[in-house]
Formats: C-alpha cells, sequence, structure tokens
C-alpha cells in the first residue's frame, strides 16, 4: 500500500519509518540538529511549498542488507490526518 503525503507524493507504506508532527517534536535540539543533519546531506524532500506541519521518515534499501538510504518528507498535512489515512489503507 502506499501513502499520500500530500500534492503528487506518495511513498510505500513499508518504507515508512515514523510520523512526526513538527510542533511537538522540533522542541527537542536533538530533533533539530537531527533535520538540520538530513538537510545538509540532501535527504530531506518538501511535499509543497506551504508551512510543514510534519515530517515523515522514511528508508529505501538497497540491494545489500546494510544499504540504505533514509528520507525525510516534510508535509503540509498534520500528522494526525497522515496517521488516519495510514489505518484507512490497512482495512481497505
Amino acid at each position: 500500500m502506499y501513502l499520500h503525503l500530500g500534492q503528487n507524493v506518495v511513498v510505500p507504506e513499508a518504507t515508512i519509518i515514523g510520523i512526526f508532527d513538527l510542533d511537538n517534536t522540533t522542541g527537542s535540539h536533538i530533533t533539530r540538529k537531527y533535520l538540520s543533519n538530513a538537510e545538509k546531506a540532501g535527504r530531506i524532500v518538501s511535499v509543497s511549498d506551504e508551512l510543514p506541519k510534519s515530517f515523515v521518515v522514511c528508508v529505501n534499501r538497497g540491494d545489500e542488507e546494510r544499504d540504505f538510504e533514509t528520507i525525510i518528507y516534510l508535509s503540509q498535512l498534520s500528522s494526525q490526518t497522515l496517521l488516519k489515512r495510514s489505518e484507512t489503507l490497512r482495512f481497505e
């Protein structure tokens, strides 16, 4: 199944590590540092030009067991909306 993150961006649900609310999580210096490092590494994808409300951490696995890439999507949708969408996928 796929989760629609907004605009024309969908990700396979199996690649999702977590869905996080930006307002609640960016109060932590650890989260801010994680997002800053990801941005410097070019691993952040902004789904929309609107102010982001959540971020989704995904992992794309490569050919080798230890070969993977983490991608962070910034979404204008709230984490609650994304969570409801993912729950809807499980029951269809």
